[in-house]
């Protein structure tokens, strides 16, 4: 995981800290600084009040400083109250017309904050959650859940299709980028997974950084999705059954799959490689998973066309192609298979799941 202020970050020069103000902080302050900008202004007009003329009674007196101070902020200018002096011309001109200016921003960005840009974002939330269908979470999006959405991106999923969760607004940008759905916020609580929709998502990948943490959130997404196909990944071997218990379909193990790959490399120069090239999107060969078709239903799993039938899944248990179970596809029959890229045969397009 990158940590800011790290080499490769490329935000390692931007010093930031979170605002010790909240949201009814941040307006009182803006409305303290009003009231100074109108202070200064009120004092201007009075310091100078024998510059004005006033048409209606010929006398200056402060209620007429104040109200010519207020129609003259908010540009309203009724020509009852005028400067008459060329220092008064000049402390309008100079003076007040900035403090005019800096009020009506203070104004039209308080108005965005607390109204407009809450209103804009619900509006555009609710947009992207009603065409939310059959798309892919991604609880975490440090290293190994970024690593996810590249592969996926890759492999042929619109990012469009991809909803990323996470609690870093750094991480969140890098998503973005990429052309995800973003949310900020807990992936363990019950709104967080209703806001993305997951009761209609096809798959869900859990890489919180934390196993109990990653956990939490398969029980969460499990209780709204109890059909969901949830990949968690677990550091600590231990939790692998506690994953499983809670609701998880995959369970990754990283530190388990480096050390195949790292036993495998014992057994023989290329096999590493190999094994790298099936896990990528960017090898030579992939692995696919897809029903068997009702063409297939007969023959023996080394016999289809498509590709090299290493695997079929038939009511949830798994058969390698020795197996007596092989020799013969079924109605449902789930087939893993080797296939080369589109690129490297032709174009040929694949029946996918």
């Amino acid at each position: 995981m990158l940590r800011p202020g790290s080499p490769n970050d490329d935000r390692s020069g931007e010093l930031r800290r979170k605002s010790r103000l909240s949201r009814w902080g941040s307006l009182t302050l803006r409305a303290a600084v009003v009231f100074f900008l109108v202070g200064i202004a009120i004092g201007v007009h009075w310091f100078d009040r024998e510059g004005y003329v006033d048409h209606s009674d010929g006398n200056i007196n402060f209620p007429d400083v104040l109200y010519f101070t207020m129609v003259t902020i908010t540009t309203v200018g009724y020509g009852d109250i005028v400067p008459v002096t060329d220092r008064a011309r000049l402390f309008e001109a100079v003076l007040v017309t900035p403090i005019r200016l800096f009020i009506w921003l203070i104004f039209l960005g308080t108005a965005y904050d607390f109204l407009l840009q809450k209103s804009w974002s619900r509006w555009r939330m609710s947009l992207i959650q009603k065409n939310l269908h059959n798309h892919i979470v991604v609880a975490g999006f440090g290293i190994s859940g970024s690593e996810a959405v590249d592969e996926l991106i890759e492999r042929g999923t619109d990012p469009k299709e991809i909803v990323v969760i996470d609690g870093d607004h750094a991480r969140l940008e890098a998503a973005e980028r990429r052309g995800c759905n973003v949310m900020q916020g807990d992936a363990s609580r019950d709104k967080t997974m209703s806001q993305v929709r997951v009761s209609r998502a096809r798959a869900m990948i859990v890489s919180a950084g934390r196993d109990d943490t990653s956990i939490l959130v398969v029980l969460t997404a499990r209780a709204m999705a109890p059909k969901l196909s949830i990949s968690v990944l677990v550091r600590a071997s231990d939790n692998e059954r506690l994953a499983r218990q809670a609701g998880a379909s995959n369970v990754i193990n990283p530190v388990n799959f480096a050390g195949l790959l790292l036993a495998g490399s014992c057994h023989g120069p290329h096999i590493t490689d190999y094994m790298a090239d099936l896990a990528s999107a960017t090898g030579r060969v992939a692995l696919r998973e897809r029903m068997a078709t009702h063409m297939e239903e007969g023959l023996p799993l080394a016999a289809i066309q498509t590709g090299l039938g290493v695997r079929l899944y038939r009511n949830g248990k798994p058969y390698g192609f020795w197996e007596e179970e092989a020799k013969e596809i079924r109605e449902g029959d789930l087939i893993v298979e080797i296939t080369g890229k589109p690129d490297d045969i032709g174009g040929a397009v694949y029946p996918s799941r």
